[in-house]
């Protein structure tokens, strides 16, 4: 055994638990026997399997066994709750102990890469870019969002959304098919430079050649500020290369609103939003602190006014599944949603999970289970 391949051993033993261990030994004591294994979630998701079905491949050539792999379903294709995702088949002994880790590259990515879709296709005609790093725990979670909000944006670009356009490190960048991240500047660099509008200026003087974006929350000051970066790079505002981050917390209002102008702006561009919100919560993306319609709306509005029609807004700030459909249903005039909010609010949803389904070919899974057994069809394929 090579020194690679001795690692992977040692990482998979300290990692899987230990019953799947002490099963390994036993199974190895009394004679091994081929498996077929289903893995499947018990909500609907986003087939994501891709993380999953690599690491599988690449521990299947270290230990040079033949492990079979039968996809139910193609990466990017809805799957229902207790479907099975995909079928392996191999020696007991080699799987056994496989299984804790398995589980863990194919659950949230799935459920992830849903929360993305269904995002997408809520704002539709609106670009998203991925900015989850920050919250992940850690360089493999990392991984497994970015791949996650590609496979669902490319699920709902096959129904017409634009989706996911890129994300904002280098790291994971090539997951939507881009050689780096996407991003203009922080908050940090605001209070660095000391205004809003030095901060554009030491952008522009770096990377003179490039788009702006640019975060006009720091000082509550959205429409001065942003009026002023106009005023400083008319020809950017003009050509359509200078763009405005919205990333007002949920302490405050946006520069000029309160509750009362928060409804008057909704009434003069989007009436119908109001009368048809149905929840609290609901209510406060249309009407309250933060980035809400009513702050979109007016910003535009401030924009527009000013002559600055071509200047884009990017919104961030709490955008999951369910405030892209307030937005939607507000006519909210986003060009790009920057979020990571398609990572699973609730971990448990993400559990997946595997059961044997058949041993040296016989059908047999433990009672209620029966639903995983394999329908005549789920042919067997090598190596998938």
């Amino acid at each position: 055994m090579d020194a690679d391949a001795a690692r992977l051993e040692a990482d998979i033993s300290a990692r899987t638990d230990s019953y799947f261990n002490r099963t390994k030994r036993i199974v190895g004591r009394f004679g091994d026997t081929t498996v077929t294994y289903a893995v499947f979630l018990r909500r609907p998701v986003i087939c994501a399997p891709r993380l999953m079905l690599e690491w599988v491949r690449t521990v299947a050539a270290a230990r040079q066994q033949e492990i079979g792999i039968v996809p139910m379903y193609a990466e990017g294709e809805w799957v229902g709750a207790g479907e099975p995702i995909v079928y392996l088949t191999g020696s007991m002994i080699a799987l056994s102990d496989m299984e804790t880790l398995l589980l863990q590259k194919i659950g949230a990515a799935s459920v992830a890469a849903h929360n993305a879709y269904q995002m997408c296709l809520a704002l539709p005609n609106v670009a998203f870019l991925a900015m989850d790093a920050r919250h992940c725990a850690g360089a493999e979670m990392q991984d497994t969002m970015a791949y996650a909000a590609s496979v669902g944006s490319a699920a709902a670009r096959q129904e017409g959304a634009r989706g996911f356009v890129g994300n904002a490190n280098d790291g994971t960048a090539h997951y939507f098919g881009s050689p780096k991240g996407l991003g203009t500047m922080p908050h940090s660099l605001i209070g660095y430079a000391g205004s809003t509008l030095r901060a554009a200026e030491m952008f522009r003087e770096t990377f003179p050649n490039e788009p702006m974006t640019v975060l006009v929350d720091y000082f509550g000051k959205e429409i001065t500020d942003a009026l002023a970066v106009c005023a400083r790079f008319p020809d950017l505002a003009q050509a359509g290369q200078l763009s405005f981050r919205l990333d007002t917390h949920g302490g405050r209002f946006l520069e000029g609103l309160d509750p009362a102008e928060s409804y008057a702006v909704l009434e003069r561009h989007t009436p119908g939003a109001i009368r048809r919100y149905r929840s609290e919560t609901e209510l406060r993306y249309l009407v309250g602190t933060g980035v809400s319609a009513a702050a979109i709306w007016r910003f535009r509005e401030a924009l527009n006014q000013a002559g600055y029609d071509k200047v884009r807004i990017v919104a961030s700030s709490g955008f999951g599944v369910d405030k892209c459909r307030v937005m939607h249903d507000a006519h909210a005039p986003i060009d790009v949603v920057g979020t990571g909010s398609f990572i699973p609010d609730t971990w448990g949803e993400t559990y997946a999970t595997a059961d044997i389904v058949e041993y040296n070919g016989v059908p047999m899974v433990k009672v209620g289970r029966e639903f995983l057994l394999r329908k005549n069809g789920a042919r067997r394929r090598n190596g998938g």
